[in-house]
């Protein structure tokens, strides 16, 4: 929201500098972003006029001018400006008058010289160079009442401000300048003084037929018709300020008085031409398969999501968002319908970001706009219109027809006075409540330390009593609660040495060369199709973009974009990781502090490896990262804790190259290599290599335990054993592992390691051999072949019965 502080003070005046009231704002909430001059410092420039025009004697392009700057002498000025003309008004830069810096970054300073011969004692200027705008056409031309001799800054209004605020989603009440005074009159305790306007009288009962069949969409609807106004009267140059210092460009006077109108009092408008009107208006929902074209040029689909106003014939404006070209007005338009209406917040909110833009009304709109005041605002619009516009015998004003059929309902609000007091955390009277509820224009009944608040028209955020201390907290001032120390029981609580922290587990990812990576949990619909084999994945009923209008159930999607965005910037070697929520359908998650009901929002570790496995250097020969590196990882992240590792099948990965991960006989995650689909769709010229884990089962670890270490030597045996092809390693290493257990002759293996597999000559086509090397060790002996010789056939016997396994020959 930007504006001129000589428009607010117009309204609200408090006894306080710029700088003072900026801060006051910002403390408030209304967070001042930036305080600009509305035009740079320049001296010495008065309003003069030009008397005499006549031919340079030894120029064609320049003038000779005659100028009367108020002081009793006329001034020889030469001018190249091609607009120059005896009678005219415009600014003149006197001797000794500095003047904004030009392209080389150097204040202009004026000074009598001569300009091929002849004596020039000043400087006629142009908008352009005294930096007001880009114009340079000619001379600045001032109005034929423009006083001559005064200061040009001062008769311009050039010793202004123009405040830029943040505003927060609920403060829509401030998106106009009656909205900041109304502020700043409440925060100060300084009179508010809101514009005025006589009633324009009726002169004619002409109406336009309106029928609202949508009262969903629109709440009350205000029209009027106005007929023989001269649309190419001039908008007035203060109106043309006022706009220009609030962000916007004079277009015509029709426009400019419903542009001025929505900055002044926050209800955008419409004005229809009321020629191209086919019949009557009908405020309905769209339907599918009409379209519009709008006055930005667009032409866009409508079906019944979005509120449109049809004639008898087609849709005119989209509802509350932006009107269409066939009704727009022009220079030549003499007859107008103006509207002004309430649409239901709700109803706007989402539509004009479907169409991938943005406008002033649906910005308002969507946040809620006064509902009470239609009629007023048209006849503020019906003022200006005629005092501009108007033409006298041929001007004729309709009556307004007003239409209400759904209003909000404004339930009142409680407060009570000792939760406000233990909320802010200061001494809070009935008596200081209620001042600040009267400075905010809030109407409210009163008992001892409870009040009833019925939440005006404008205001949209006061719903529950935190709303109301909120203000309490806003009039009283943000910097004046004092900072002190919360008192109470304070109690270090232990974390338990059996869990990880999050920061723990961030840092030992960040040891293993990967770099953590936060993203939405928003994604495209598409990476849940692809990535995680989703058809109905969670949608978002007002996404922020089209293309992040659903929940991620993996995290999958987000890292593969990384690498795509690193990749277009030529980095070849890519490490991520991100720790964040998924979001899942479960029936059977109840609502809670910090739960949804019916989808379950648990929190996953997802890395992935993309290119070299190391930098380039000269101690090792470069090769690209694979699956078993990654494996490698993710265990080290698991140690001392052992995973198990079983084939699967996932939308997102290689179907002979990734794993489902089992910690304790529960699945915590999957690991692979993407698939060969996605990485030809997405473009990635390697196959990145990712995992992604449950945090919580990363971040259990078990206590630390002592073991004997034997002082005796170890025996290898390495042992070939021949397979079908479906039977997995990790299936004979469960069968030797089991056997362990069970049989008190194999209690002696330490460790077993999967080191060779072979397929090919000497063996059936559906066979495979893999060989593995048993580390067998006493804590009491020295073993004996025969005690070893005995563990290892107990192995083989149990390969053979559980698997078919033979001994390769």
């Amino acid at each position: 929201m930007q504006f001129s502080e000589n428009w607010l003070r117009t309204m609200a005046d408090p006894n306080l500098t710029s700088d003072e009231l900026a801060h006051l704002l910002t403390m408030s909430g209304l967070e001042v972003e930036e305080l600009e001059p509305v035009a740079p410092p320049f001296t010495n420039v008065v309003v003069a006029q030009v008397c005499e025009v006549a031919k340079h004697p030894d120029a064609d392009r320049l003038n000779v001018c005659r100028v009367d700057v108020g002081d009793g002498t006329l001034l020889n000025i030469v001018c190249g400006a091609p607009n120059v003309r005896p009678g005219m008004k415009v600014p003149c830069a006197l001797s000794g008058a500095v003047l904004p810096p030009g392209a080389d970054g150097n204040p202009f300073l004026i000074k009598v010289g001569k300009l091929r011969g002849v004596e020039s004692q000043g400087m006629l200027c142009s908008a352009r160079e005294l930096k007001l705008s880009e114009d340079h056409g000619g001379l600045l031309e001032l109005p034929e009442d423009a006083p001559v001799g005064r200061n040009f800054r001062d008769y311009y209004h050039l010793n202004d401000l123009k405040f830029t605020i943040k505003l927060t989603p609920n403060k829509a009440d401030c998106l106009s300048v009656l909205g900041v005074a109304r502020e700043v009159a409440a925060l100060t305790d300084t009179p508010l003084t809101p514009p005025v306007w006589n009633v324009v009288a009726v002169n004619t009962a002409e109406k336009l037929p309106v029928k609202i069949s949508a009262p969903d969409l629109c709440g009350r609807f205000s029209g009027r018709v106005i007929r023989g106004l001269n649309a190419r009267a001039a908008t007035p140059d203060w109106m043309k300020q006022r706009l220009e210092r609030s962000g916007q460009r004079p277009i015509s006077a029709l426009v400019d008085i419903s542009n001025y109108v929505m900055l002044e009092l926050g209800r955008p408008t419409h004005v229809f031409d009321l020629d191209k009107i086919h019949g009557s208006l009908d405020v309905r929902w769209g339907r599918k398969g009409e379209s519009l074209k709008l006055l930005n040029g667009n032409t866009v689909e409508v079906d019944d999501w979005v509120g449109v106003i049809a004639d008898d014939k087609e849709i005119e404006s989209l509802a509350g968002i932006m009107g269409g070209d066939a009704t727009a007005v022009t220079l030549d338009t003499q007859d107008i319908y103006l509207e002004a209406a309430f649409w239901w917040p709700q109803a706007i909110q989402g539509r004009a970001r479907r169409y991938n833009f943005s406008t002033d009304a649906a910005h308002r709109f969507e946040r809620g706009v006064d509902y009470a005041t239609t009629v007023d605002h048209i006849e503020r619009i019906t003022a200006l219109l005629v005092e501009i516009c108007g033409q006298e015998g041929t001007t004729q004003v309709g009556p307004v027809d007003d239409q209400v059929v759904n209003l909000p309902k404004r339930p009142a609000v409680k407060l009570r006075t000792a939760r406000a007091q233990k909320v802010i955390g200061i001494p809070v009277t009935d008596e200081k409540v209620a001042s600040i509820f009267g400075r905010l224009g809030l109407e409210f009944t009163q008992e001892p330390g409870l009040f009833s608040v019925t939440p005006p028209s404008w205001r949209f955020d006061i719903e529950i009593e935190e709303d109301l201390i909120e203000e309490i907290a806003r009039v009283h001032g943000f910097e004046n609660i004092p900072a002190i120390a919360p008192v109470a029981p304070n109690t270090m609580r232990i974390a338990p040495e059996t869990r990880r922290s999050l920061f723990t587990l961030r840092r030992q990812l960040a040891d293993l060369d990967y770099q953590e990576v936060v993203n939405f949990s928003f994604v495209e619909e598409s990476w849940e199709q692809d990535f995680a084999g989703n058809t109905e994945p969670i949608r978002l009923q007002n996404p922020i973009a089209s293309q992040m209008s659903v929940m991620r159930s993996n995290l999958v999607g987000s890292l593969v974009a990384n690498v795509r965005y690193n990749l277009n910037r030529k980095l070849n070697r890519i490490r991520v990781f991100e720790l964040g929520a998924v979001f899942l359908r479960d029936a059977a998650t109840l609502d809670g502090p910090l739960s949804v009901a019916g989808y379950r929002q648990p929190q996953y570790v997802a890395a992935l490896a993309y290119g070299p496995l190391v930098e380039e250097q000269w101690g090792q020969a470069g090769r690209n990262v694979d699956y078993f590196d990654v494996k490698a990882e993710l265990e080290a992240l698991f140690a001392p804790s052992v995973l198990r590792f079983e084939k699967l099948a996932h939308p997102a990965l290689h179907p002979g190259r990734s794993a489902e991960v089992f910690l304790g006989g529960a699945a915590i995650g999957f690991i692979g290599e993407l698939h060969p689909r996605w990485q030809q769709k997405y473009d990635l010229p390697l196959a990145p290599v990712l995992f992604e884990v449950s945090t919580a089962s990363l971040q259990e670890r078990p206590l630390p335990s002592s073991q004997e270490i034997s002082r005796f030597p170890a025996v290898v045996r390495d042992v070939a054993l021949v397979v079908k092809q479906d039977v997995t390693a990790q299936h004979l290493i469960d069968s030797f592992l089991a056997e362990k257990l069970s049989n008190d002759a194999c209690a002696i293996l330490q460790a077993i390691v999967l080191f060779d597999e072979y397929r090919g000559k000497g063996l059936e086509s559906d066979e495979k051999s893999l060989a593995f090397r048993f580390t067998l060790q006493d804590t009491q002996t020295t073993l004996q072949d025969n005690k070893v010789d005995a563990a290892i056939e107990a192995f083989l016997t149990a390969a053979h019965k559980n698997h078919g396994a033979r001994i390769r020959q």
